[in-house]
């Protein structure tokens, strides 16, 4: 059985103490947050994504404030670390000093030189580092890798992803409003795209991006050409400035030669295909969401199962400086190499 500490108990901490306490091969034994009053009543989560709501069931659940005590006074095998994006490189290397495997929250970090410090400390401790770029473990994203890489509806000619939230009204005056804290929103919102795009056709050779800015210079939306050494045309729009009452959506269409693969959140089924020849086709779909299921491939990689290269860390860093490249592109105007 293995013991499970989770580092911040907002929103993401306590979806990740959901799907940790739904397993059966770990228990989470403490939970730690400075704002010692975050696990009082653990009420309602203010994410995009349902499965953080309610009361979380923490009896038998050590509570820290300082996350330093409870690596040297719980047994950890593992740890979710959930906290401000700027703060987890500093948490992560210490846990992975403190020899504990690390599930880390996207982005891996705000720099890159942070970033590189995490991987190096992995390197260095043996201990495993994962981080949570979850849309490559959603289903609807996972059956698209595989029916492009499948070859049967040939090559992809275009493909378009969208991801709009309501985050900069919702989460005014939050840490996630503070471009310090989070990166803004094109690293805690717009990258779930950027490292997607990544993973279906690896590092673009360069990138183009057009931004709206909010009055205080931060990028409240944007939109990205990713060139590749083909014909293919990739592009990306994300945004979080989007009035409450549309809710939060995200979508794909991926158009192949002989066929059309069509994703929305907000549509049942979610995912369709539409092949150039017969009747549409619901593909099926793995069961569980993006969260749970990386947490399957973190449990199965510090076990020692053989597990694919669905994410390493040096694909986490990759997106970063993806991510890092857009937001340059979109506030100067210019084309962005990255090779």
């Amino acid at each position: 059985m293995l013991k499970i500490g989770i580092v911040g108990f907002g929103f993401m901490g306590r979806m990740h103490t959901r799907c940790w306490k739904a397993r059966t091969d770990a228990r989470v034994v403490a939970i730690c947050d400075i704002n010692a009053g975050a696990t009082q009543g653990c009420g309602k989560g203010l994410g995009n994504i349902a499965g953080a709501e309610g009361d979380v069931d923490l009896r038998d659940v050590a509570i820290h404030t300082d996350p330093e005590e409870m690596f040297a006074r719980e047994k950890l095998d593992a740890v979710s670390i959930t906290v401000p994006t700027h703060l987890h490189a500093a948490w992560t290397i210490k846990a992975l000093n403190a020899g504990v495997h690390v599930l880390c929250e996207k982005p891996m970090a705000l720099t890159l030189a942070d970033g590189r410090q995490m991987i190096a400390t992995a390197e260095d401790s043996g201990k495993i580092l994962q981080i949570g770029h979850c849309i490559r473990f959603w289903p609807e994203y996972a059956k698209a890798k595989e029916i492009i890489e499948s070859g049967v509806y040939g090559r992809v000619i275009t493909a378009t992803f969208q991801r709009l939230s309501a985050t900069a009204r919702t989460k005014q005056g939050s840490w996630f409003s503070n471009e310090e804290q989070s990166g803004g929103m094109v690293f805690d919102l717009h990258i779930h795209d950027t490292d997607f795009v990544q993973y279906l056709f690896g590092t673009p050779l360069s990138v183009c991006s057009h931004g709206a800015l909010t009055p205080a210079g931060s990028i409240a939306h944007i939109v990205t050409h990713y060139r590749f050494n083909d014909d293919k045309l990739v592009t990306a729009e994300g945004g979080w400035a989007l009035v409450p009452a549309y809710g939060f959506e995200m979508k794909f269409l991926i158009v192949m030669e002989k066929a059309v693969l069509s994703f929305e959140n907000k549509r049942t089924p979610t995912l369709k295909l539409f092949p150039a020849e017969g009747e549409p086709i619901v593909p099926e779909l793995e069961q569980g969401d993006g969260y749970s299921r990386q947490i399957g491939h973190f449990v199965r990689a510090i076990c020692g199962v053989p597990v694919p290269s669905v994410i390493t860390p040096q694909h986490a860093l990759q997106s970063l400086r993806i991510a890092e490249a857009e937001r340059e592109s979109a506030r100067n105007g210019t084309h962005v190499n990255l090779t």
